[in-house]
């Protein structure tokens, strides 16, 4: 019995993995109003646990981030905006997974 229980924990922590993806947002940033501004946004969107890149625009006013939805939300990407100054809303209703 025990065996059997330890075989299940197994493949359910090994299925985890291929729960998790690599997504991509666009954030609007509409409080950019300088071209030093994407410096501070890339910042702070760099520094959340799971961003993988990060690519901001001062004429678009926008930020593609591309992160492990295992290790971080959308909402923790505009909370880490909103903290250093720049509240940022996602400009689709969902991210969609990396490749699609």
């Amino acid at each position: 019995m025990r065996k059997q229980l330890v075989l299940a924990m197994f493949l359910t922590l090994l299925s985890m993995s291929t729960w998790a993806a690599s997504q991509t947002v666009t954030l609007s940033v509409p409080d950019m109003t300088c071209s030093a501004c994407p410096i501070t946004v890339k910042l702070a969107l760099s520094k959340v646990e799971g961003v993988s890149q990060v690519s901001v625009s001062y004429p678009d006013r926008e930020a593609v981030v591309t992160f492990d939805d295992a290790l971080t939300s959308i909402e923790a990407l505009t909370e880490a905006t909103s903290d250093a100054g720049y509240p940022s809303t996602p400009t689709a209703s969902e991210a969609t997974p990396e490749g699609q």
